[in-house]
């Protein structure tokens, strides 16, 4: 496993995370054995860096890492969460007052005194241009409730301006071969200011996997299912907001590329992702340990090349550019 330094965190992590979304609602029952099952095994793939949130099972994902943790003492992980989405998305609610109470439940959940990084997640665009905003997660820092905080994001918009604030540690981003806009500044941008990316969705929530059909369906508390058209949420975070249908065309030709490169779909689609000039570490999710230990052997892949990254470009280009640039 290759690894990397994590932006201002100064922390080393690997280039595969785990995202722990799954673990916590969402995506289908996960029972707590399988979710454990799924930490032991990324854990001894060579993942150390967990990505999860104070909402993601309304606490559930982050107890999970928290009892997890104290089972496995020795276990040298970088734990991020986020939180933000507690309550109504209004900028008046990012204040100090639920920063202490957000962060105290996520410091219960997870077992610690310091949280490793916390994240807002993916909070009102009009918060990026708050001062009070990131004075109060300085004092945070300062104060040791966290030891670096960083934002995810919806925009390359919102990616820019965090990184335009001199203690943002990270930005998280979606970032996959359907989702390519922030290759044309925040990737250049985060690196030259010294800020971690942690690319998210890298697998278009499943699609680029090229195991699903037209005719493929999923249970009825999957965002998959209910959020499709942005229902719930950003329609971004599911299947990245492209069409469902196109982008399961569009995963068979990813996966022809793939094929070139003697590598299943995913796998190829996540050792891009890690690749890229600027990405730290890239988070996808798992349900089993299957899948765990297929995602961690994506940063064990050598370098693609430029053909490679051409061929993804003209994909996008063809098929989601005109759908999918102007509006992230």
């Amino acid at each position: 496993m290759q690894h990397r330094t994590l932006g201002r965190t100064g922390r080393d992590v690997s280039v595969i995370g785990l995202g722990t979304w799954q673990l916590g609602a969402d995506w289908g029952q996960v029972s707590e054995a399988d979710a454990r099952a799924v930490l032991d095994a990324s854990l001894a793939a060579g993942v150390t860096f967990f990505d999860t949130a104070d909402v993601y099972g309304d606490g559930r994902s982050e107890s999970l890492i928290g009892s997890w943790r104290r089972d496995n003492p020795g276990a040298d992980v970088t734990v991020a969460t986020k939180m933000g989405r507690r309550l109504e998305q209004l900028p008046e609610n990012y204040v100090m007052a639920n920063f202490r109470a957000w962060t105290d439940r996520s410091r219960r959940n997870l077992g610690v005194e310091t949280l490793d990084l916390v994240q807002l997640h993916c909070p009102p665009s009009a918060v990026y241009a708050s001062d009070a905003v990131f004075d109060a997660l300085d004092t945070l820092v300062e104060e040791g409730v966290t030891s670096a905080y960083g934002v995810s994001v919806e925009t390359v918009e919102e990616a820019l301006a965090a990184i335009a604030r001199p203690h943002v540690a990270t930005v998280q981003i979606i970032l996959n071969a359907f989702r390519l806009k922030p290759l044309d500044a925040v990737l250049p941008a985060a690196e030259a200011a010294g800020v971690g990316i942690i690319a998210r969705v890298p697998l278009a929530s499943g699609l680029l996997s090229g195991r699903y059909t037209l005719e493929t369906s999923f249970a009825a508390d999957d965002h998959r299912s209910f959020n499709r058209h942005g229902e719930a949420f950003d329609q971004g975070e599911t299947f990245s907001g492209v069409d469902y249908a196109v982008g399961v065309e569009a995963a068979r030709e990813f996966a022809a590329l793939a094929a070139e490169a003697g590598l299943p779909p995913a796998r190829a689609a996540l050792a891009w992702v890690a690749q890229l000039p600027g990405v730290s570490t890239v988070i996808p999710g798992a349900r089993n340990v299957a899948q765990a230990e297929a995602n961690a052997s994506a940063g064990e892949v050598p370098p693609l090349g430029e053909a490679f990254t051409a061929s993804v470009r003209e994909l996008y280009d063809r098929r989601f550019r005109a759908a999918v640039h102007p509006r992230w």
